[in-house]
């Protein structure tokens, strides 16, 4: 049994980086974690996924492109107010201004620059850099 889908995922992916591989498959995959893709390919960090729903928790096909030094999942998940941000980059990331921090808000998942310009707080639910 799976506890946590999302590490799961965020594991298969650095795995399969460090292999050198250019394609994945991770299943089961999780609304939270197509969501977390949508930011990884919006960021830069991957090229495309594929979902498919198969009934029995769906399969996501992942196209690495290589810039992912490192990626997980943070637990246990951390709230974060405003001028904890620096405390949590300065933990997870290796520079300032390097790599994102993912965030659960009010306003949906974000990276941690842009819940500083929303000036929004949340809780921290994975790195990559």
């Amino acid at each position: 049994m799976m506890h946590d889908v999302l590490a799961d995922m965020l594991a298969r992916i650095k795995n399969a980086q460090v292999k050198g591989k250019t394609e994945l498959t991770a299943q089961p995959v999780s609304k939270l974690g197509l969501s977390i893709l949508d930011i990884l390919k919006v960021e830069g960090y991957i090229d495309s996924y594929d979902y498919k729903d198969d009934k029995r928790g769906g399969v996501v096909t992942i196209k690495l492109n290589g810039k992912i030094n490192g990626i997980g999942a943070v637990k246990p998940r951390y709230a974060l107010k405003l001028d904890e941000f620096e405390k949590f980059e300065k933990r997870y990331l290796p520079a300032k201004d390097f790599g994102r921090l993912i965030i659960s808000t009010s306003n949906g998942l974000l990276t941690h620059m842009e819940a500083k310009k929303k000036r929004k707080g949340g809780v921290l639910l994975a790195y990559v850099y």
